[in-house]
């Protein structure tokens, strides 16, 4: 159960670190076909034509809510830590969150359903170790 734990944090929360970058590098999403779905954003997000001129934004946002939580249940979990697993399953449900809204804007799609897939692994295998 650790082992996939750890693997799925990691996994999770280096995607978020490599997404993160690629919105810095490349803010208007043209080499990865991504400026329809800024204009997307801005279409559904509140202050979305403040907010998403661009993804830099989106960038932080990413890297704070899901790189740093992950990374830090990844910790959690190496140190074997009493609290990985709550920290796991706030990971987990936070992904589910971060998914749910990006279906909400985007609609489905390949990468967010694996990560969403990842999620609910991580809610279910926590929610086994965890004593509330």
């Amino acid at each position: 159960m650790m082992k996939l734990q750890k693997f799925l944090t990691l996994f999770i929360g280096i995607g978020a670190v490599v997404g993160a970058l690629m919105m810095w590098i490349d803010p208007m999403g043209m080499m990865c076909g991504c400026e329809p779905l800024l204009e997307m954003l801005r279409a559904k997000m509140p202050w979305g034509n403040v907010l998403f001129q661009d993804f830099i934004p989106s960038g932080f946002v990413l890297l704070f809510v899901i790189g740093f939580s992950q990374s830090a249940a990844a910790y959690l979990l190496f140190k074997k830590s009493p609290l990985a697993p709550k920290a796991v399953l706030t990971c987990g449900i936070i992904l589910l969150l971060w998914i749910a809204l990006e279906c909400w804007v985007f609609g489905f799609n390949a990468m967010s359903n694996i990560f969403f897939v990842g999620g609910l692994l991580e809610v279910a295998s926590a929610t086994r170790l965890v004593r509330l």
